[in-house]
């Protein structure tokens, strides 16, 4: 069994036992989140390419899928599917209209489009403008699974992540991966032997985008809830934080980064310290970018091989 394999059966049982530890609310903000960060890492960190517009898409899903939750009375499990393919639809608006650029221009082209996604957000009649949309029920899954507790809502929340990052990893360990990553280490190479690589980079966006909008989805049915603060580019700031403090282009990366960040922020904001939350962050990410540049996975993963192999 390969050490990605073992690691992955490691995080699955401690995700299995830990809510009988662990407020299980807590541990799905976590999960959400480090799918979120996953998908990301999808795009910066096996494509090379660097969105500041991925909050646009966790927010679409959130919103669509609250909206076909309560307005429509659909189950969770076909709200969820909703609020993907609109996300993967605007993923792939805007990667038809960014991919053609690069570096700090693809990223503003990004940050662009996901402000004008915002300021769409806070017009539109279905969003509830900056009150959101609140009380967005978790109904039953197939009709038959009540979501109402948290204990089986977290097991729902799990089993989302699991397949969010098998998908991930399939996607990352199969030609079209490694195309992703010739791609992100020498483009004109990768065009010179007859890739077209505007289309490897759209099926990634689309990709990553889809899978940000589950994550946005599922947070929406936890916390019942769907608000602009998903749609604001400071939760695009946050996923890169999480992807770096993580480590960029490593399979477990944003799972650890993204625990990290949401652990940080739960108990910082719990005592005197709360105002100072940003400052912390953002002194954790200097400090990160500076010292630690591949991120805590990718340093741990430095040390052993350095000194166990």
């Amino acid at each position: 069994m390969s050490k990605t394999k073992m690691g992955f059966m490691l995080l699955l049982l401690i995700g299995l036992v830990a809510p009988y530890a662990i407020y299980p609310v807590f541990l799905m903000k976590v999960l959400c989140f480090a799918l979120f960060a996953c998908a990301f890492n999808l795009m910066l960190g096996y494509a090379g390419l660097l969105s500041f517009g991925h909050a646009a898409f966790l927010a679409t899903g959130g919103y669509i899928t609250g909206y076909a939750v309560m307005e429509m009375g659909v189950t969770p499990e076909i709200g969820i599917l909703i609020g993907v393919i609109a996300s993967a639809a605007m993923g792939f608006v805007f990667g038809k209209l960014a991919i053609r650029r690069q570096g700090i221009y693809f990223a503003m082209i990004t940050l662009a489009l996901a402000q004008l996604v915002f300021f769409l957000y806070v017009q539109a009649p279905f969003t509830g403008g900056e009150n959101g949309l609140q009380g967005i029920p978790r109904g039953n899954l197939f009709g038959v699974i009540s979501l109402k507790g948290n204990l089986p809502m977290y097991y729902f929340v799990l089993a989302i992540f699991v397949i969010g990052f098998t998908i991930i990893h399939r996607a990352i360990h199969s030609p079209f991966g490694q195309i992703l990553k010739a791609i992100r280490e020498n483009e004109p190479r990768a065009i010179s032997l007859g890739y077209d690589v505007d289309k490897y980079k759209l099926v990634a966006f689309v990709l990553s985008a889809a899978l940000a909008g589950l994550a946005g989805s599922t947070k929406s049915l936890v916390f019942q809830l769907a608000s602009l603060t998903d749609a604001n580019w400071h939760m695009s700031g946050e996923v890169i934080l999480m992807t770096l403090l993580g480590g960029v282009g490593t399979i477990f990366g944003p799972v650890v980064g993204a625990a990290t960040v949401v652990t940080l922020q739960n108990y910082l904001s719990q005592g005197p310290l709360s105002s100072w939350v940003p400052v912390i962050l953002g002194l954790i990410f200097v400090v990160c970018v500076l010292l630690f540049r591949s991120g805590i996975v990718g340093e741990i993963k430095k040390f052993t091989k350095k000194n166990f192999n």
